[in-house]
């Protein structure tokens, strides 16, 4: 009968097993890692990332990883590349095989036409006496003591292994192209930090008729009437020239039902809030999101370089955006 004790335990024993694995990698990283990385930085095409099975997977992951920090790569299925896909891959690329055992048949079968390319060749293997390790530029020993699974068969220790060392390769890449959260940003539009970096204050405002605008001498009945047709909660306030001199927001309201104002004889030259904060067209999003949350204000005019108004942005727009 197993008990609750017997899980614990055999799931500290692979945790244990995978730690001392990737702890290990530590003096893998050498000369041929260094090696590698030179010929990954040289490479004129693309990285293209060999796999089969298990090795398969982690080898389609760490292409992913390869090409979303700075380093164009994809996965090509070992086996598929011996009927056809192999036509995928130039003379310009480096190709990096994964296998454990380093006797992976559908690799090696690759081999002759990969060294009639010259086609660089980066190995990660287990075995560094394998076929597969004597043939390659460069090999990377990803070898672990044991598996953490029972009788030393499942794939686990040395697939987490592979992985690491992957991504050891992929950020070291990263390092040395000084690949920055902008070029993240720009291999990850659809993501949070790609919109925080791309996405422009021109996007989300409200241009043309939706802006809400009156002048200094508007009634605040007019006002009202203004705030309530455009729906963001305040109205720019504008001189003859179309300029900016001001805003009149739910707060400003308030504040004049407060004092009792008379709104049939009150212009908002009187209201206003004339010290307000404004943005312009090319700002990121990200940043206005910020001013907003500084400064509790939940819409910003947008103007350009003569002070004249061409949008407004607001709060609900930059939350449906996703960017936070």
């Amino acid at each position: 009968m197993r008990t609750r004790k017997d899980f614990l335990h055999w799931g500290n024993s692979v945790v244990a097993k995978e730690i001392t694995a990737i702890d290990n990698l530590r003096q893998r990283i050498d000369e041929n890692f260094a090696n590698a990385c030179e010929i990954l930085l040289q490479c004129q095409g693309r990285i293209v990332v060999l796999g089969l099975g298990k090795s398969g997977h982690i080898g389609n992951k760490i292409a992913a990883t390869l090409a979303s920090t700075g380093t164009p790569a994809f996965f090509v299925h070992a086996a598929e590349a011996s009927h056809g896909d192999f036509g995928m891959i130039t003379a310009n690329d480096v190709i990096m095989a994964i296998s454990n055992s380093g006797k992976t048949h559908e690799i090696l079968t690759l081999l002759p036409l990969i060294k009639y390319l010259n086609i660089p060749l980066i190995s990660l293997t287990g075995d560094v006496h394998s076929p597969l390790a004597r043939q390659a530029t460069v090999n990377i020993n990803i070898g672990v003591p044991e598996e953490a699974g029972p009788l030393d068969l499942v794939p686990t220790c040395s697939t987490t292994a592979t992985l690491v060392i992957g991504d050891a390769l992929a950020m070291a890449l990263l390092h040395t192209r000084d690949f920055s959260a902008a070029d993240f940003a720009r291999v990850h539009p659809g993501g949070t930090l790609g919109k925080r970096l791309l996405l422009t204050v021109e996007q989300l405002m409200h241009g043309g008729v939706k802006i809400p605008r009156i002048t200094k001498k508007t009634s605040l009945q007019d006002a009202l009437i203004e705030m309530s047709v455009k729906r963001l909660g305040m109205t720019t306030v504008i001189d003859a020239d179309g300029k900016l001199v001001g805003i009149f927001t739910d707060g400003d309201l308030r504040r004049a039902l407060e004092n009792q104002v008379d709104f049939m004889k009150a212009s908002i030259d009187t209201l206003m809030t004339t010290e307000c904060k404004t943005t312009h067209a090319d700002q990121l999003v990200f940043t206005v999101f910020n001013q907003m949350e500084q400064h509790k204000i939940t819409a910003m005019p947008v103007i350009d370089n003569q002070h004249l108004v061409i949008g407004v942005i607001h709060l609900h727009d930059i939350l449906q955006a996703g960017i936070i």
